[in-house]
């Protein structure tokens, strides 16, 4: 079996998972056309022929007692009858045409699904049905709705919602029997979970392994029946192609089928300037000009109880009608199940700023007797023995009111890994607790708790709010009476602010954790304080008030989370601290170069060998380039806002003047020459850096690692996208007030070939630095001009891929997974081989080859024939003589 079986592509495995930054959504995509129109009639035909096909008359019906007379029951939701390997349920008519869930999730994988992250709790996919009778036909039909259309009761445009909206018929069961009273149907189920039909879970598909289940080594397992939901576990069993070899699969799938509530959760409306996730309604009414359409708040159902909404509305706290409760997975190790329920409880006091007490717990389980994982009435953070570094919050949302239903925290063993690396390379200066290899287990468990939390509070709603950090001033970072007055890193525990890189030895700094700040509070007050009433068309005023209130203030400032390379407000990033990168990095770079010569001293203890140290290095060296990103996107970078009539705000302003030239001057600093010290010499005689990979470890090279990060960052710093959101910037403002691409290349230029120009020999990092330099314009011209020059035209359409947390530190697994497409992005590209971007490269280019012409005679033979080289690749890519 190949090391590398079945490592599912970032992309594939995010669709799967369903979820838009911990949410699950029902899908979106309507079936793909199959090139062949059928007429109505031919519809109502051919769905009558298959459903005279599975009828029988009712003289053929078998009578309930013989039916289910060697059957054993189960009383629930429905009544659930085994007879040997048979399974039947018994369906109120009083359910039919009811609402109800399909949630599924995978309960148990094989090794080689594990290590491609796919792992118990994860919901794979989720559909609305609704069971219908077909009197005529003596079958049970079932339909798949996509519940996202609202129309006024007695309009006349409500006739034609009904007739322009209406469900696909997926499933069609006989009706065996009728109960004794003829109040129910009874239907065999077992062909749409042993992997007969796939018409209520396709797993292999889903997950994009492209198989079909095997129903001779497929079986439901079990089902049990509870007074909202029915579960049915299955086994579900496959075989894949990897590598040439065929690989056995057999997973275990547990579908949950959930009534929805009869009377729907009064919805909230979405509004940008608060970081929650969302479903999509529609409005239709008479009195339309147009269409209304909305996103509303995905939340759980926070309510006081009736004798309780007088002292709410006076602002005393009560405790909800239904609070929070979240269960401790049993296969947790116990002693972490402290800081995970901890991190749970942390969110009560943002939940009391709602005028909530008590409104979300964390238990352990102490009596499984009734306590199942799989039932949808019980919420887990469930622990995935694995592999993976990640941590996920999914939920099962109603998308008729965007009520949260049930969550699972799945919380992947691994992450400690993760965690272990940021706190020994970010603090580890600063907190001689988390330097060596194995650190105590009161600083993890520290580290449990703030994952828990930021996980939990997706499980609450809330999205990424990457902006939190960029409200604390960066030298307050130093301060131990900010820090512990704020708490943690950041205004929200939802950013990505990692731990405290910015303190320095001597500031006395202990408060070094992210934590539920500000923010946090105020966004789960604004979602979840109630509000008398049931349209929530009433509530747009009150909740517009709440955002002005604190609208000026930069810790209630929501920034939502960009494509990773390419960050356009430099504001809201991924691992950043405080409001001014460059000074921030700065502070980083002290500690990082502390910390470097320690490397040994702290992870190769005496008899070990230094793969340890191998890969604290390279965590150390992915830390430098962080820092050079960081500061990277403040050049061309934009503030983005959401204004409203009213508040003073701009949507689009350009990052000031001076701030990006003081990033360009530390980009020369940093990147150009790329410092000594973190190549260092003694370290690098006992290892290089090493990155684990499929097929074991990695040693990377020193001088193989400086060629690519510098080159990945001079590609990012010349990237298409930055230099016509500069172009943008200067035709709205003018060059006088903004930072050109022009003055960019006039300072760029003269660094890198300031030794050619003195006509001096070249080190092998000069001749590098030119060599990357001349590659980046190379490449990234020609892919902007390969439209002219190939026939084939590319299409490249919006990637809107679903995300769970990253919480790994891998660049590569970053740049794959492109967690944030989809969301808020400045379109610039179009027609960009005739912009000014193309053309500022290619006069780069030939302002290059002059300099290269004028000197190719002079220095060393190295220097010479990099000089030819260089002439030789401009020449052949400009076609010039």
């Amino acid at each position: 079996m190949t090391k590398n079986l079945l490592k599912l592509s970032f992309t594939t495995l995010f669709l799967f998972i369903g979820n838009v930054n911990g949410f699950t959504q029902i899908p979106k995509k309507l079936p793909k056309p199959t090139g062949k129109i059928t007429s109505k009639k031919t519809l109502t035909d051919t769905l009558k022929k298959k459903a005279d096909k599975d009828s029988t008359s009712k003289k053929e019906l078998k009578s309930y007692a013989e039916l289910l007379k060697k059957a054993t029951t189960k009383n629930g939701l429905f009544k659930v009858h085994q007879s040997e390997n048979d399974y039947y349920f018994e369906i109120p008519l009083n359910l039919m045409e009811k609402d109800f869930l399909i949630v599924n999730k995978i309960s148990s994988v094989p090794l080689a699904l594990n290590e491609s992250g796919v792992n118990k709790g994860v919901n794979f996919d989720n559909k609305v049905i609704r069971f219908s009778r077909n009197k005529s036909a003596k079958t049970i039909w079932v339909k798949t709705i996509v519940p996202q259309v609202e129309s006024a009761p007695g309009d006349a445009i409500t006739r034609s919602v009904k007739d322009n909206f209406t469900g696909s018929v997926i499933e069609s069961f006989k009706i065996e029997a009728y109960s004794p009273d003829s109040s129910a149907v009874v239907i065999k189920m077992n062909k749409v979970f042993d992997g007969t039909e796939k018409s209520f879970n396709d797993v292999f598909t889903d997950i994009g392994l492209g198989a079909s289940p095997k129903t001779s080594l497929s079986a439901i397992e079990k089902v049990k029946t509870f007074p909202q939901n029915v579960v049915v576990r299955a086994l579900l069993s496959s075989r894949v192609m990897d590598a040439g070899i065929s690989v056995p699969i057999s997973m275990a799938i547990t579908t949950n089928i959930l009534l929805l509530p009869e009377k729907p959760m009064k919805p909230r409306f979405a509004d940008n300037r608060v970081g929650f996730f969302s479903t999509p309604r529609w409005y239709f009414s008479d009195a339309q000009h147009k269409l209304e359409t909305r996103e509303l708040v995905t939340r759980w159902r926070m309510e006081p109880k009736p004798e309780d909404q007088a002292r709410y509305l006076k602002g005393e706290l009560v405790e909800p009608v239904k609070p929070i409760v979240f269960y401790i997975d049993p296969a947790t190790p116990p002693q972490w199940r402290k800081e995970i329920i901890a991190g749970v409880h942390d969110w009560q006091k943002a939940f009391e700023q709602a005028g909530f007490k008590n409104a979300i717990q964390a238990r352990e389980v102490t009596d499984t007797t009734d306590y199942d994982g799989d039932d949808v009435r019980y919420n887990e953070i469930t622990y995935a023995a694995s592999p993976k570094s990640n941590a996920m919050g999914p939920a099962v949302v109603d998308p008729r009111s965007g009520e949260i239903l049930e969550s699972d925290v799945i919380w992947w063993h691994n992450v400690m890994t993760s965690v272990q690396y940021w706190m020994r390379v970010q603090t580890g200066i600063i907190d001689s607790a988390v330097r060596y290899n194995k650190v105590s287990d009161e600083r993890m468990g520290h580290a449990i708790r703030f994952v828990s939390s930021h996980e939990i509070g997706h499980t609450l709603g809330l999205k990424h709010n990457m902006a939190a950090s960029a409200s604390f001033p960066v030298d307050s970072l130093r301060s131990p009476s900010f820090t512990n007055r704020m708490g943690g890193t950041a205004s929200s525990i939802m950013d990505y602010a990692r731990f405290n890189y910015v303190a320095q030895p001597g500031d006395q700094v202990t408060n070094i954790t992210p934590q539920i700040g500000t923010y946090d509070k105020y966004a789960i007050a604004w979602g979840y304080r109630w509000l008398p009433g049931e349209d929530p068309h009433q509530e747009i005023p009150v909740l517009k008030e709440w955002i002005k209130v604190h609208a000026k203030d930069p810790l209630y400032h929501y920034g939502e989370q960009q494509k990773m390379l390419d960050i356009i407000d430099p504001r809201a990033q991924s691992e950043d601290l405080g409001d001014d990168a460059v000074k921030a990095s700065r502070y980083g770079l002290a500690n990082l170069k502390r910390l470097i010569p320690q490397i040994l001293n702290w992870s190769a203890p005496e008899g070990d060998n230094y793969y340890q140290a191998g890969k604290l290095y390279l965590a150390a060296i992915w830390q430098w380039q962080t820092y050079a990103e960081h500061v990277t996107a403040n050049i061309g970078g934009y503030y983005l806002e959401d204004p409203v009539s009213g508040d003073g705000k701009d949507a689009y302003t350009p990052v000031p003047v001076k701030t990006q030239k003081a990033a360009l001057e530390y980009f020369k600093e940093q990147v150009f020459l790329m410092p000594e010290w973190l190549f260092n010499k003694e370290l690098l005689k006992k290892t290089f850096p090493v990155k684990d990979t499929p097929v074991g470890p990695m040693e990377y090279a020193p001088l193989n690692l400086r060629r690519e990060y510098q080159y990945s960052l001079l590609y990012s710093l010349l990237s298409e996208s930055r230099l016509l959101r500069m172009l943008e910037m200067e035709v709205l403002f003018g060059k006088d007030k903004v930072f050109t691409v022009a003055e960019l290349f006039n300072d760029i230029r003269p660094a890198i070939f300031a030794q050619t120009m003195k006509g001096k020999s070249l080190a092998i990092t000069d001749r590098m630095l030119q060599q990357n330099y001349v590659d980046a314009l190379l490449v990234s011209t020609d892919k902007m001009l390969e439209k002219i020059t190939k026939k084939s035209l590319k299409q490249t359409g919006s990637d809107n891929l679903p995300q769970t947390c990253d919480l790994g530190l891998s660049k590569e697994t970053e740049s794959s997974m492109n967690p944030a497409a989809g969301l808020r992005m400045i379109y610039v590209t179009a027609m960009s081989r005739t912009s000014e971007a193309a053309s500022a490269k290619r006069a780069e280019l030939l302002q290059i080859l002059n300099i290269l012409e004028n000197n190719k005679n002079r220095g060393d033979e190295s220097t010479k024939g990099h000089y030819m080289d260089l002439i030789l690749r401009i020449r052949q890519s400009l076609q010039t003589k």
